[in-house]
This record gives C-alpha cells, sequence and structure tokens, in this order.
C-alpha cells in the first residue's frame, strides 16, 4: 500500500475492505477510516488528535442539550413525541445476550439518540435507528464514537436509510431495476402482486439487519456500502437480490402483494456473503447491458 499513490491507496484499501471483509479485530479501528472518522492518510498522532477533537466536541454538544432541553420540551411538541417515541423502542430491544449478560446501556443508548435527533437536522429520529445505533454502541467503547460513527455513517450512504431522504429514492430505483431485469416479474409485481415493492421499506430503513443470523453479517453488508464497491447505493442491488430469492415461488404460486410480503418478511438468517455475491452478479448483469439513464445516474 505504501508504494501506491494516496488516491490509488485509498481505493485499494477500500476495495480489499470489499472483497475480503473485516477480521473482527480490526473492525473498529476499520470502520473509523471506512466512514471518514479518520482520514486514510492519517498519523497514528493525527489520529489522536482527531479523536480527542471529537470528544470535545461531543460533550459540547451535551452541555448545549442539557441547556436548551427544557426550552425544547416548553416549546416543541414534537421533541416530547420524539423522546417518548425513543424511550418505547428502546425498551423492547433486549439488552442481555443469552447467558445473562448485559450488552448495552439502554440510558446511554437514549442520550446518543436524543442527541442525534436534536442536532441532525436532515435525519430526525425514525423507528428503526435505535437498533442502527445500538450495533455502533455494540461496536465501539466511547459514547462519542457512537455517536459520530452513526453520523458519518448517515452522510457516507447518503442517508439512503433516513425516510424522507433516502427510502423512497431506493424503492422506485428497485422498480426500474426490475422492470429493466425481470420484466415477467415487473408485470405480476403491477397486477396481482402490486403493493408489494412500497411495502419493503423496512429493509432499507433499517439497512437489512433483521435479515441476517448475526451482527457480524450486518457489519459485513454496511462495510461494502460505506467503500462504495462496486458501486454507489448498493443496497438496491441487495433488496433486488432478496426479491429474486421468492421471485419462483411469487410467480407458481400467482401471490398477491400481501402473500409476497409475508414471503419477503421469511427472509430472515441470511448469510451476507452469499447475499453480497449475488448482489455482485446483478451488478455484472447491469453493466453489459445498455442502462437507462435513470438506473446509470443513481448506480455509477
Amino acid at each position: 500500500m505504501t508504494t501506491l499513490s494516496p488516491e490509488n491507496s485509498l481505493s485499494a484499501r477500500q476495495s480489499a475492505s470489499f472483497i475480503l471483509g473485516l477480521h473482527p479485530t480490526v473492525r473498529t479501528e476499520a470502520w473509523k477510516f471506512l466512514t471518514g472518522y479518520y482520514s486514510w492518510q492519517s498519523s497514528q498522532d493525527e489520529r489522536l488528535t482527531v479523536d480527542s477533537t471529537r470528544r470535545k466536541n461531543y460533550e459540547a454538544l451535551c452541555q448545549m442539550y442539557q441547556k436548551i432541553q427544557p426550552l425544547l420540551e416548553n416549546l416543541h411538541q414534537n421533541f416530547i413525541e420524539t423522546r417518548n417515541s425513543i424511550t418505547c423502542d428502546i425498551k423492547k430491544l433486549y439488552d442481555k445476550d443469552p447467558l445473562g449478560n448485559v450488552l448495552l446501556d439502554k440510558k446511554r443508548l437514549e442520550k446518543i439518540l436524543l442527541l442525534s435527533y436534536v442536532c441532525n437536522t436532515q435525519a430526525e429520529y425514525q423507528q428503526g435507528f435505535h437498533e442502527m445505533v445500538m450495533i455502533f454502541q455494540l461496536m465501539v467503547e466511547h459514547d462519542h464514537e457512537t455517536f459520530w460513527l452513526f453520523q458519518f455513517f448517515l452522510q457516507k450512504t447518503e442517508h439512503s436509510c433516513v425516510i424522507k431522504i433516502g427510502v423512497g429514492k431506493n424503492l422506485n430505483m428497485l422498480n426500474t431495476l426490475i422492470n429493466f431485469l425481470d420484466p415477467v416479474f415487473a408485470e405480476h409485481l403491477k397486477g396481482k402482486g402490486a403493493g408489494a415493492v412500497p411495502s419493503l421499506f423496512p429493509w432499507f430503513c433499517l439497512c437489512f439487519q433483521r435479515a441476517f443470523k448475526t451482527f457480524d453479517d450486518v457489519w459485513r453488508l454496511w462495510e461494502v456500502l460505506l467503500t462504495g464497491k462496486p458501486c454507489r447505493n448498493f443496497q438496491v442491488l441487495a433488496a433486488y437480490s432478496m426479491l429474486q430469492m421468492v421471485r419462483q415461488q411469487v410467480l407458481q404460486e400467482n401471490m398477491t402483494g400481501d402473500d409476497i410480503l409475508l414471503a419477503c418478511n421469511n427472509l430472515i438468517d441470511l448469510d451476507a456473503e452469499e447475499l453480497i455475491s449475488a448482489a455482485c452478479i446483478v451488478y455484472a448483469e447491469l453493466i453489459q447491458k445498455d442502462v437507462p439513464q435513470s438506473l446509470r445516474d443513481f448506480f455509477l
């Protein structure tokens, strides 16, 4: 890597992350590079400085939040409703492993979610964020790391999991991709299967985390999304590949939209490597064709 130019070195590192995946022992540190928390070209001393700055900035945000909290409670009904939603969502989380060991601190998680809601005006709190931030909390030790990794993840993935920004676009492009690559399936989804694709929005809101066997599988797919390899918006190729898993059953049984949605919801305990490979095959097929401009702009 050291013999490459900075640009090629960065590309090589990202490609390695995409092709090989990250070993669990380096995942915590590597994610800080993949998300942009650290620069790929930074020295160890520079990273120590960056981490210290991010910690201080996080603490400053916490202090700001404490000062304005009474104002938010008195003047903004949305804040009270959102805080109640966060509290309710967190209560539903399992916070212990099968042996009874505590996995996460719900109070700390609630604090991070509230701070993110107040500070990130682009990504208002939505159901599912509590599960996403929990996964970041399981990865790193400190609250400021959890907070900033989540913010950088949203930015790096172009807010693709945010309902008001990326989810609708993902669903529209998924429809376009099905129409282009699989006209037979597309006809069924427009007819008897109408309504199935729009109902798949939880796949994107949760970044597919409920579809996998383990947190390692979730992290593996998310790492691919962060690399931008082999293309942008890889999440739509993953969703297309998951739909292909139920395609034969849908057509053979002439399923309705509700039945298709049920079959899709039963896609659980997936293996991330298999899904990534399937999505890569779809991408390879796509680039061999005369792709419509809308798909070209979205993926390339």
